[in-house]
């Protein structure tokens, strides 16, 4: 098992600190980082928590999982290595080709 942690369903009001807080209690707490919207800036609902160890981590999810937070059923796991995203996006449709007037 990994010491990193997938939190969701966070409540949106939520900051960093809280989150570092609140697992805390369940171990040493190397990171927590919430993700935000870049647009907005508001918090996305849901982040990641590093523990110390494993067994800190396990701890976490046995304590938060499914845990109720301001109303909110938090979702708590490992977090799965990040998948590579496809480069670019593709492009549009070619515009039609030259049109020359006589």
């Amino acid at each position: 098992m990994g010491n990193r942690l997938f939190v969701g369903n966070l409540p949106f009001s939520l900051s960093e600190d809280q989150l570092l807080d609140l697992f805390s209690t369940a171990g040493t707490v190397m990171e927590a980082k919430i993700i935000y919207d870049r647009e907005t800036g508001r918090s996305r609902g849901f982040g990641f928590v590093e523990m110390s160890s494993d067994e800190d981590a396990q701890k976490a999810i046995e304590a938060f999982n499914g845990k109720d937070i301001e109303g909110r059923s938090l979702k708590v796991n490992e977090a799965r290595p990040r998948e590579e995203r496809g480069g670019g996006g593709g492009g549009g449709g070619g515009g039609g080709g030259r049109r020359d007037r006589y």
